[in-house]
């Protein structure tokens, strides 16, 4: 019996995925402005461990920005985008002109995601409309369990008269 050695026997089903991944992982990032970064480790060999500080508007509701500041592994794994990035992250939301909200806005909707490990796991903002305090409230965590819980923090918007 002879065995013949294929790419498909080498990689199997998960080449598709893994390269669905790569080319998926920088057009998520696409949707952020970046503000900001400041290193946190030096690294001898690829880029330095860092925070990096995102800004991008509600897709759905114009007159609200929000700033991510997230942390970015770097080292030789992080310079070719196989490290995984640490899960917690920070969040600001702040009016910045006239807010009208859509006749219905889905709770829990999706605002923003980044890609932050080579799969399966991501930063996203969500965002509630508080209609009793008349306030929006974004809500970002990370796709992956840690230590029995999911990292996240908040961000509330209270809805004022503009001008």
């Amino acid at each position: 019996m002879s065995y013949r050695h294929t790419p498909s026997n080498r990689f199997g089903p998960a080449l598709p995925l893994l390269l669905g991944a790569l080319l998926a992982g920088p057009a998520l990032a696409d949707k952020a402005d970046p503000i900001g970064e400041v290193s946190t480790a030096f690294k001898l060999v690829g880029p330095n461990h860092k925070i990096l500080v995102e800004a991008f508007d509600d897709p759905r509701i114009t007159g609200v920005a929000c700033y991510l500041a997230r942390p970015k592994t770097g080292g030789v794994k992080g310079g070719l985008g196989l490290a995984e990035d640490p899960s917690h992250a920070s969040l600001s939301c702040h009016q910045i002109g006239p807010i009208t909200l859509p006749a219905k806005l889905k709770p829990g909707e999706e605002v923003f995601d980044v890609s932050t490990s080579l799969v399966f796991k991501e930063q996203k903002v969500v965002r509630f409309y508080d209609e009793k305090r008349n306030a929006l409230v974004y809500l970002t965590y990370s796709t992956k369990l840690v230590n029995g819980s999911y990292k996240s923090a908040v961000s509330a918007v209270p809805i004022m008269p503009w001008g």
